[in-house]
């Protein structure tokens, strides 16, 4: 039976893990704290530990961890930006990761931003629960028609393009990798300068890297269309928000529904309702009526929690067992 001590665990993921957990019989501990280098001693003596996100995996953390016995870091995520891998395999720690579990659920989730961005539903749903049936302020437009730049064409930005298709948009993508299916659907595979000029929603559905890292700031931002609707649903260093914020304040862009934040690690994932925000940034994106925000739930479905469990459990007893394993970062 193998320990594993899970950070940043909150009661959605234990109904995952419990059930997934009836085939494997790891020792699972639930921890609540996020994993920095604060909190890192509750790590000490397990072989494994679990991480989401927004736990911290620098190079002291994982020092830290590798003093404390642990070998196996069991993301419970597709991304690992958040990992320092050259500290891990320094070490000659194993990362595993879940690289697909529902691209369905972000998928959806970033159709339902646009739809609930572009017809005010979140303004609506408010006024009505105050008594105020005006529709003033509440004009929004027609998809159909609309030129749709989708960056990243992976298993959630396919997703995201067909529907979109469906909704009779013009769909423009931005992969290195081009998909037959979009392409047989009459999807146009451009560079990321023509669909940031070309379109009238840019929809972020890419992995964060050097590469990718601020791709939407000051400059970029300058080139899109004046009233574009801006959705992030992939990483929130995807984009400069100070940059982002002064688009808003000049207009040029229309909208914007972010799913994810920079910042978004002291932020997320807890209950702030009694705390003063003291990101400046992030307050200041709150004043806008033009902007939605969740706070990173796109993957939040049953069927995601389950393959994400199922997934995480089934690394670390391969890992652990000294099988082949196909989830490893390399």
């Amino acid at each position: 039976m193998t320990e594993i001590r899970m950070f940043s665990a909150k009661s959605y993921d234990r109904v995952g893990f419990d059930a997934a957990n009836a085939d494997h019989g790891h020792d699972i501990v639930y921890l609540e704290p996020r994993l920095d280098c604060q909190t890192v001693g509750l790590a000490a003596g397990a072989e494994v530990i679990c991480a989401f996100v927004n736990d911290d995996l620098s190079e002291p953390v994982i020092d830290a961890l590798a003093a404390g016995g642990t070998s196996v870091i069991a993301l419970r995520c597709a991304g690992f930006n958040n990992v320092d891998l050259d500290a891990a395999r320094r070490h000659g720690m194993t990362v595993v990761r879940v690289p697909a579990y529902s691209p369905n659920a972000v998928a959806e989730h970033t159709l339902a931003m646009i739809l609930a961005l572009n017809r005010r539903i979140h303004r609506a749903y408010n006024r009505v629960r105050d008594g105020n049936f005006s529709l003033d302020g509440l004009v929004g437009f027609d998809l159909a028609g609309k030129t749709v730049g989708v960056v990243g064409t992976g298993k959630i930005g396919a997703i995201v393009a067909r529907l979109l298709w469906h909704l009779r948009c013009r769909v423009l993508a931005v992969d290195m990798f081009e998909d037959e299916h979009l392409l047989g659907l009459g999807v146009d595979y451009v560079d990321l300068a023509t669909a940031l000029s070309d379109s009238d929603i840019v929809t972020l559905n890419c992995p964060l890297t050097d590469d990718t890292h601020h791709m939407i700031d000051a400059d970029s931002i300058a080139t899109m269309r004046r009233g574009v609707m801006l959705v992030n649903t992939g990483r929130g260093a995807l984009v400069d928000t100070a940059a982002v914020i002064d688009g808003l304040k000049s207009g040029h862009i229309g909208s914007l529904a972010l799913d994810v934040y920079e910042e978004e690690s002291s932020l997320f994932f807890a209950d702030r309702s009694e705390e003063i925000i003291d990101d400046d940034v992030f307050a200041r994106l709150l004043t806008f009526p033009n902007v939605l925000i969740t706070a990173h739930q796109a993957f939040l479905t049953d069927e995601a929690l389950s393959a994400i469990a199922t997934t995480t459990l089934a690394n670390v007893a391969a890992v652990t067992s000294g099988e082949p394993c196909d989830n490893v970062v390399a």
